[in-house]
């Protein structure tokens, strides 16, 4: 079975998050991918997450513990450990949901010529509980550029031979290496997006998301050349975007965020 399916390397990249890591590694081994090459990237934890990864080790195509510079350290050197057809990276304190893996592969079936493959997330908080869903629609690189992450990496993967064309995660960045990333890969190749959800972000406290939003913007804007979209192509693509949630059905996923929207609720 294991030949008809994508090869698929998953990077996690971990420091000092031992209290949700094992989750994490869990959420990828309990996939039961025949075609999984995992690898897990410690950067010298001090908090027992070195235990934790141990508990795993002879699943784990690759670990080690040894201080890096940083989260997009740790992939890249992870990416350039891996050799899957597929790849993709799940942070330490996130996870996948049962059955994303061969859902992932169905959809490489179905899509022979995709270059990244999204689904979408569930957003969750520091206990695993429920907050809220997001739900995405297949990302241009336009549509990327005027709205920022209308996509993530707790459900993205993508073709690995893409790093010899447009090489690894930019580490001048230590908060919107994603955005940048994702905008790379959609100058490359083709995007599709599957209606489902694939994986679950987790909002706490110490997460960059909820700590360092005005650096996110400065790195954007950095990243996007030192220009801003214009108005229209922000309200163009979110319409865009509304559009196709409401032609898969999703009416009341539109109707709540709208409600969220006017109503100026977190």
């Amino acid at each position: 079975m294991a030949h008809s399916l994508p090869k698929l390397s998953i990077i996690t990249p971990s420091y000092n998050q031992a209290s949700f890591l094992d989750q994490t590694i869990r959420s990828v081994l309990d996939q039961n991918y025949p075609a999984l090459e995992y690898i897990v990237m410690d950067g010298g934890s001090k908090d027992g997450s070195v235990d934790v990864i141990r508990q795993y080790e002879g699943k784990l195509f690759h670990w080690e513990s040894v201080q890096d510079k940083g989260q997009v350290d740790a992939i890249n050197k992870g990416l350039r450990l891996a050799t899957g057809d597929w790849v993709g990276w799940q942070n330490s304190d996130d996870y996948y949901l049962p059955g994303a893996f061969h859902s992932f592969a169905n959809a490489v079936r179905e899509n022979p010529d995709a270059a990244l493959i999204i689904a979408d997330i569930i957003l969750v908080d520091e206990t695993g509980g429920t907050i809220r869903d997001l739900r995405y629609v297949r990302p241009t690189y336009q549509s990327v550029f005027a709205e920022g992450m209308v996509l993530a990496n707790q459900a993205a993967f993508w073709r690995r031979s893409l790093h010899d064309k447009i090489g690894f995660l930019d580490q001048s960045y230590t908060c919107s290496f994603d955005y940048d990333w994702f905008l790379r890969i959609l100058l490359e190749g083709k995007a599709v997006h599957v209606r489902e959800h694939w994986g679950c972000f987790r909002y706490h406290d110490a997460a960059k998301t909820s700590m360092l939003a005005s650096r996110f913007a400065e790195e954007n804007y950095v990243i996007r050349g030192k220009k801003e979209p214009s108005s229209f192509s922000i309200a163009y693509h979110r319409m865009r975007r509304v559009a196709l949630t409401l032609g898969a059905g999703d009416i009341r996923y539109v109707a709540r965020g709208l409600t969220r929207r006017f109503g100026n609720h977190v």
